[in-house]
C-alpha cells in the first residue's frame, strides 16, 4: 500500500496535543489546504496541522490528485471510491497520530469536495470518534440502493460534525448539505450546517471562520 505524505505544520505552541488533517478536492493537492491551518493556529495552538496528497494522478487534472476516480457515468462510483480509497487514508492517520504520539481521539478532520466524502466516510468508521469533522463543499457518500440497516452496522463512531456549502455551488449544489444531515440524522449522528450566502465551490472568510470556531470547541471538550 502507498504511503501518503504532504505539507505539515507545526503547532504554535511548539507541542501537538491535536492533530488537524486536511482532505483536498479532486484535482488539488496537499497545499491547496493546508494555509487553512496557519489561518487557526490562533485558535488551535496546541494542533499540529498535515493535509496529504491524494493517492492517485487526477485523470481530469494531470498536475492534481485525486481520491478516487470520477467518470460521473457510474452512480455506485463515488461509494465505490470512498472504500476502496478508506485504507491508505486510514493508514496514514493512524502512522500519523503515533508520530506525534498522540492518542486516537485527539484528530480532527477537515475536507473540502472530494475530501469532504472521504472525510465523512473514514471519520464515522473510526474506532475512536475523531474530536470533531467538518466538511467544506461535500456530500455524505452512500450506496445507490441503500440498505438502512446494513449502512448503519458500519458506522463506529458518531463525532460532531459540522458541514458548509455555498448557496452558488454549482459543482455540487448547495442540497447535498441537506441530504447529508438527513443522512447523518438517520444514523443518531447530529450535524451542525451553515450556508454562504453568494459562496460558490469554496470557503468564504465566514466558512473560514466557523470552522476553525467549531474545532476549537471540539478540542476542548476532549480536554
Amino acid at each position: 500500500m502507498a504511503e501518503l505524505d504532504g505539507p505539515r505544520l507545526e503547532p504554535r505552541s511548539r507541542h501537538a496535543r491535536q492533530l488537524v488533517v486536511f482532505l483536498h478536492g479532486y484535482g488539488a493537492d496537499g497545499n491547496d489546504l493546508i494555509d487553512i491551518g496557519r489561518a487557526w493556529q490562533g485558535l488551535l495552538p496546541d494542533a499540529a496541522f498535515v493535509s496529504p496528497h491524494a493517492p492517485r494522478p487526477c485523470g481530469q487534472a494531470p498536475m492534481g490528485r485525486e481520491w478516487f476516480p470520477l467518470t460521473f457515468r457510474n452512480p455506485e462510483e463515488r461509494w465505490t471510491g470512498v472504500n476502496q480509497a478508506a485504507p491508505i487514508l486510514e493508514s496514514f492517520l493512524d502512522t500519523e497520530l503515533k508520530r506525534r504520539d498522540l492518542p486516537a481521539s485527539a484528530l480532527a478532520l477537515v475536507g473540502f469536495s472530494q475530501g469532504t466524502m472521504m472525510a465523512l466516510h473514514v471519520g464515522l468508521r473510526r474506532a475512536v470518534a475523531p474530536a470533531g469533522i467538518v466538511g467544506y463543499s461535500g456530500m455524505l457518500v452512500m450506496p445507490e440502493n441503500v440498505d438502512a440497516e446494513a449502512f448503519a452496522t458500519e458506522i463506529r463512531s458518531r463525532p460532531p460534525i459540522l458541514l458548509i456549502h455555498g448557496d452558488a455551488d454549482q459543482l455540487i449544489p448547495a442540497v447535498a448539505l441537506f441530504h447529508a444531515a438527513q443522512g447523518l440524522a438517520a444514523l443518531d449522528i447530529p450535524a451542525e450546517w451553515h450556508i454562504s450566502a453568494g459562496t460558490g465551490h469554496g470557503i468564504d472568510q465566514e466558512g473560514l471562520r466557523q470552522g476553525g470556531e467549531f474545532l476549537a470547541r471540539c478540542f476542548a471538550r476532549r480536554k
